[in-house]
């Protein structure tokens, strides 16, 4: 089997870097001692740090596998709290050691690299539209009241969800997401 090439090498492992150690805490040697390539090769990839950080939140976003939120064949609220037990299972599988990368490096990066900050704005901006679809579908369907703005409400559960994260990994519990499932969708969402 062909092995992956030095790209890709580096794009995996500073994804792992940052999302197990953050922007700042990961030097380009770390990455790629990860990637088991020479330090040089990174520069013949990459124009910097910055630069590879916005490629690996482009590959973090595609692993959410957030098209699942448009997936006509299951119904908006299913698909919605489908999404959402991923991303906590996934969390968990990790120790609830790792967070969302959006809202890490929005904590952390985003006042300090313009391009970063774009990145992490329109990776939010994708996800959100996605998520207010599903709502308006749902809405349209009679799963989910119609009293919430789709667009507004995503908003707010992306932001209930960072804080959720936080909450988990300061608690090392898994008693943040219970209260975001039962509030989202015992309460919030509920017609």
């Amino acid at each position: 089997m062909a092995r992956r090439s030095m790209r890709e090498e580096i794009v995996d492992a500073a994804l792992a870097q940052f999302h197990e150690k953050g922007f700042n805490a990961a030097a380009v040697k770390d990455i790629t001692d990860r990637a088991g390539v020479p330090k040089g090769s990174f520069y013949n990839h990459f124009a910097s740090k910055e630069a590879l950080a916005i490629v690996a939140l482009e590959r973090y976003g595609e692993q959410r596998r957030l098209k699942d939120l448009a997936d006509p064949a299951v119904p908006p609220v299913e698909r919605i709290r489908k999404h959402f037990e991923f991303l906590r299972d996934e969390v968990v599988q990790f120790g609830i050691t790792r967070g969302c990368l959006l809202g890490n490096f929005g904590t952390e990066i985003v006042d300090h690299s313009d391009p970063i900050r774009v990145a992490v704005n329109e990776g939010l901006g994708y996800w959100s539209g996605l998520l207010g679809a599903a709502i308006a579908e749902g809405q349209q369907a009679g799963e989910i009241r119609t009293d919430l703005g789709p667009d507004r409400t995503a908003r707010y559960l992306l932001s209930a969800w960072e804080g959720t994260l936080i909450q988990a990994r300061a608690d090392k519990s898994q008693a943040a997401f219970e209260v975001f499932f039962a509030l989202t969708f015992d309460s919030l969402l509920k017609p």
